[in-house]
């Protein structure tokens, strides 16, 4: 099952004031919901494990702090001696998530602002007043934060995938950068509230970096963290283990359709009619690069 968390945006400025405090919270408190509700013998009564990978930023580069997490369909039973798998579709349900994560993370925030441990300069010193930060957490409890659950679209395979590719990259990736002049660049984005929509948007030069820094983590911050079974000090007694409960009952992934049909070429080369192959990928700044060089070399020969 692959879940994601989100933290409100009302949260925006406070936590990119405390990127290492309220990013650590926000693992904590996702992972402790998680194992919580699925010990809970209402809900699926097994001990879970997961990974969870941390995510800043949206298609438009503005803050957008959110985890996912990978689950397997099911769990160690309590005594380890047989593995519980869900009786629906979806074990955890989104909402009863939605509501303790929410506690969980407002009651941590409390506990660090009682601590002495939240930096609060500028537009939030009006937080330091005890009686307003109070406020300010209840307005966190009058909306429902956004849990998303589905199963991997594609299959297990496809998730992982899709996260492997976003793991170790910064906030914007190469090939989505279009152009830079006047001062100005411009970059390709999904517009996901319209149907992800591929769109062109134009920043400033100050701004598009502005909205790159806000994603530059903390230094030596870890962005994938394991739990339940998964867990470092666990896994390798664990994971045998329920590779060895789940084995004789482990249904395959059937082969998908797209897989039995022979993959056509994208490109096919105009002249001797064989399949192209992609060798390099340069981006819109390099390719006037490279066109220049080429040129300078035609006038000087």
């Amino acid at each position: 099952m692959h879940l994601v968390f989100t933290l409100p945006h009302t949260l925006s400025s406070l936590v990119l004031h405390n990127k290492k405090l309220l990013y650590s919270l926000l693992f904590r408190a996702s992972a402790a919901t998680l194992l919580e509700i699925a010990a809970d013998p209402k809900r699926l009564g097994a001990e879970i494990g997961f990974f969870s990978v941390l995510h800043t930023w949206g298609q438009n580069l503005l803050h957008h702090p959110h985890l996912h997490c990978v689950i397997p369909a099911g769990g160690l039973a309590p005594d380890h001696k047989s593995w519980i798998r869900p009786k629906y579709r979806f074990f955890l349900p989104c909402g009863v998530l939605s509501r303790v994560f929410r506690g969980k993370f407002i009651s941590s925030l409390k506990r660090a602002f009682g601590d002495g441990e939240l930096c609060l300069p500028g537009e939030l010193q009006s937080l330091a007043d005890k009686k307003t930060f109070h406020s300010f957490l209840r307005t966190l409890h009058q909306h429902q934060w956004v849990v998303y659950a589905n199963q991997p679209f594609g299959g297990p395979n496809h998730v992982l995938n899709y996260l492997a590719r976003y793991t170790h990259r910064v906030a914007i990736s190469n090939h989505r950068l279009v152009a830079l002049s006047d001062g100005k660049v411009t970059f390709r984005w999904k517009d996901y509230a319209r149907g992800s929509q591929q769109k062109l948007m134009t920043l400033s030069v100050e701004e598009f970096l502005r909205r790159f820094l806000l994603h530059v983590l903390p230094s030596r911050f870890v962005r994938i963290r394991f739990f339940g079974f998964m867990a470092n000090r666990r896994r390798a007694s664990l994971l045998p283990l329920c590779e060895t409960l789940v084995g004789p009952n482990l249904q395959r992934e059937p082969p998908s359709e797209a897989s039995k049909v022979t993959k056509q070429p994208t490109w096919i080369c105009p002249h001797c009619g064989g399949p192209m192959v992609v060798i390099q990928r340069l981006t819109a700044w390099q390719m006037i690069c490279e066109f220049s060089m080429r040129l300078n070399v035609a006038d000087t020969s």
